[in-house]
Protein backbone atom coordinates (compact mmCIF):
# COMPACT_ATOMS: atom_id res chain seq x y z
CA UNK A 1 0.00 0.00 0.00
CA UNK A 2 1.48 3.61 -0.48
CA UNK A 3 2.11 5.95 1.60
CA UNK A 4 -1.28 8.65 2.13
CA UNK A 5 -0.94 12.22 3.19
CA UNK A 6 -2.78 13.45 5.80
CA UNK A 7 -4.70 16.39 4.18
CA UNK A 8 -8.25 15.31 4.04
CA UNK A 9 -8.69 13.18 7.45
CA UNK A 10 -11.31 13.88 10.30
CA UNK A 11 -12.35 13.49 13.51
CA UNK A 12 -15.64 13.02 14.85
CA UNK A 13 -17.98 12.66 18.04
CA UNK A 14 -20.59 10.79 18.46
CA UNK A 15 -23.21 10.53 20.98
CA UNK A 16 -22.77 9.05 24.19
CA UNK A 17 -21.65 5.21 24.53
CA UNK A 18 -21.73 3.23 28.05
CA UNK A 19 -18.70 1.39 28.66
CA UNK A 20 -19.10 -2.50 28.86
CA UNK A 21 -16.79 -5.18 29.58
CA UNK A 22 -15.78 -7.10 26.22
CA UNK A 23 -13.91 -5.13 23.52
CA UNK A 24 -15.97 -3.32 20.54
CA UNK A 25 -16.25 -3.77 17.49
CA UNK A 26 -17.06 -2.29 14.51
CA UNK A 27 -21.16 -2.90 14.11
CA UNK A 28 -21.15 -0.97 18.34
CA UNK A 29 -20.44 2.45 16.39
CA UNK A 30 -23.19 2.21 13.84
CA UNK A 31 -25.60 4.03 16.16
CA UNK A 32 -23.93 6.65 18.19
CA UNK A 33 -22.30 7.45 15.48
CA UNK A 34 -24.94 7.95 13.18
CA UNK A 35 -25.37 11.78 13.48
CA UNK A 36 -21.91 12.50 14.69
CA UNK A 37 -20.10 16.03 14.71
CA UNK A 38 -17.03 16.89 12.45
CA UNK A 39 -14.65 18.92 14.46
CA UNK A 40 -13.21 21.40 12.15
CA UNK A 41 -9.66 23.19 11.62
CA UNK A 42 -7.78 20.17 12.85
CA UNK A 43 -4.12 21.79 12.72
CA UNK A 44 -2.80 17.94 14.54
CA UNK A 45 -5.18 14.72 14.97
CA UNK A 46 -3.15 13.28 17.65
CA UNK A 47 -2.84 9.54 17.98
CA UNK A 48 -5.25 7.59 19.89
CA UNK A 49 -3.12 3.85 21.33
CA UNK A 50 -4.17 1.61 23.49
CA UNK A 51 -1.30 -0.26 24.99
CA UNK A 52 -0.18 -2.77 28.18
CA UNK A 53 0.23 -1.55 31.48
CA UNK A 54 2.99 -3.75 32.57
CA UNK A 55 4.43 -5.28 35.98
CA UNK A 56 7.99 -6.20 36.25
CA UNK A 57 9.28 -9.28 38.04
CA UNK A 58 13.15 -9.41 39.06
CA UNK A 59 14.20 -13.44 39.17
CA UNK A 60 17.21 -13.70 41.30
CA UNK A 61 18.04 -17.03 40.70
CA UNK A 62 17.97 -16.27 37.00
CA UNK A 63 19.27 -13.31 37.38
CA UNK A 64 16.83 -11.94 34.68
CA UNK A 65 13.80 -9.37 35.15
CA UNK A 66 10.82 -10.05 32.89
CA UNK A 67 7.79 -8.24 32.36
CA UNK A 68 4.46 -8.97 32.80
CA UNK A 69 1.23 -7.42 30.41
CA UNK A 70 -1.08 -6.70 33.33
CA UNK A 71 -4.15 -4.43 32.08
CA UNK A 72 -4.62 -2.73 28.84
CA UNK A 73 -4.82 1.05 29.21
CA UNK A 74 -5.91 4.06 26.34
CA UNK A 75 -3.10 7.00 26.34
CA UNK A 76 -4.61 10.25 26.26
CA UNK A 77 -3.64 12.47 23.69
CA UNK A 78 -4.19 16.10 22.02
CA UNK A 79 -6.50 16.96 19.11
CA UNK A 80 -5.22 20.68 18.22
CA UNK A 81 -7.71 22.90 16.35
CA UNK A 82 -7.72 26.31 14.90
CA UNK A 83 -10.15 28.00 17.34
CA UNK A 84 -13.60 28.93 16.27
CA UNK A 85 -15.84 29.42 18.49
CA UNK A 86 -18.88 29.20 15.87
CA UNK A 87 -17.82 25.46 15.01
CA UNK A 88 -20.36 22.81 16.18
CA UNK A 89 -17.81 20.12 16.48
CA UNK A 90 -15.34 22.40 18.78
CA UNK A 91 -18.99 23.43 20.84
CA UNK A 92 -19.94 19.63 21.30
CA UNK A 93 -16.31 19.05 21.98
CA UNK A 94 -16.04 21.58 24.86
CA UNK A 95 -19.91 20.59 26.13
CA UNK A 96 -18.14 16.50 26.28
CA UNK A 97 -15.74 17.77 28.44
CA UNK A 98 -18.03 19.67 31.02
CA UNK A 99 -20.28 16.72 31.36
CA UNK A 100 -18.80 14.97 34.45
CA UNK A 101 -19.14 11.05 33.70
CA UNK A 102 -19.79 10.61 30.07
CA UNK A 103 -18.13 8.21 27.20
CA UNK A 104 -18.57 9.35 23.40
CA UNK A 105 -18.04 7.18 20.63
CA UNK A 106 -15.50 8.88 18.71
CA UNK A 107 -14.05 8.09 15.14
CA UNK A 108 -11.09 9.35 13.34
CA UNK A 109 -10.83 9.06 9.15
CA UNK A 110 -7.74 9.25 7.60
CA UNK A 111 -7.53 10.28 3.64
CA UNK A 112 -6.40 6.96 2.68
CA UNK A 113 -9.05 5.50 0.38
CA UNK A 114 -7.80 3.42 -2.61
CA UNK A 115 -7.26 5.50 -5.78
CA UNK A 116 -9.63 2.38 -7.87
CA UNK A 117 -12.58 0.46 -7.33
CA UNK A 118 -16.60 0.38 -7.21
CA UNK A 119 -16.91 2.59 -4.04
CA UNK A 120 -13.26 3.09 -2.20
CA UNK A 121 -13.73 3.80 1.88
CA UNK A 122 -11.05 5.34 4.19
CA UNK A 123 -9.76 3.33 7.07
CA UNK A 124 -11.27 4.05 10.43
CA UNK A 125 -10.15 4.44 14.17
CA UNK A 126 -13.28 3.95 16.57
CA UNK A 127 -13.23 4.31 20.29
CA UNK A 128 -15.00 5.40 23.25
CA UNK A 129 -13.59 7.70 24.89
CA UNK A 130 -13.63 11.14 27.34
CA UNK A 131 -12.56 14.55 26.82
CA UNK A 132 -10.63 15.00 29.70
CA UNK A 133 -8.91 18.33 28.79
CA UNK A 134 -9.30 21.87 26.83
CA UNK A 135 -6.72 24.46 26.81
CA UNK A 136 -7.21 27.71 24.67
CA UNK A 137 -3.98 29.09 23.85
CA UNK A 138 -3.94 32.36 22.03
CA UNK A 139 -0.12 33.03 22.32
CA UNK A 140 0.62 32.54 18.87
CA UNK A 141 -0.53 34.04 15.59
CA UNK A 142 -3.52 31.93 15.19
CA UNK A 143 -5.16 31.01 18.26
CA UNK A 144 -5.60 27.56 18.54
CA UNK A 145 -7.69 24.93 21.18
CA UNK A 146 -6.23 21.87 22.11
CA UNK A 147 -8.83 18.72 23.49
CA UNK A 148 -7.17 15.65 25.54
CA UNK A 149 -8.85 13.24 24.85
CA UNK A 150 -8.39 10.05 26.69
CA UNK A 151 -9.83 6.69 24.99
CA UNK A 152 -11.80 4.26 27.35
CA UNK A 153 -12.17 1.30 25.37
CA UNK A 154 -10.26 -0.62 22.90
CA UNK A 155 -9.25 1.01 19.13
CA UNK A 156 -11.33 -0.63 16.76
CA UNK A 157 -8.93 -0.58 13.22
CA UNK A 158 -11.58 -0.85 9.80
CA UNK A 159 -9.03 -0.75 6.72
CA UNK A 160 -9.18 1.27 3.63
CA UNK A 161 -11.09 -0.89 0.91
CA UNK A 162 -11.54 -0.65 -2.55
CA UNK A 163 -15.20 -1.37 -1.89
Amino acid sequence: MPVYVITGSKFELGAVVALKSADFIAADFTTPLTAATEVKEPKTLGVPVDEWSTAEFGNVTDGRSRVFKIMRKGKSFELTCGLDPTDAGQLAMRAAFEALISNYAMRFTFADKPVTGATPKNSTRLFVGSVIGVEDDASGEIGTVKFTIQPNSNIVLTHASPT
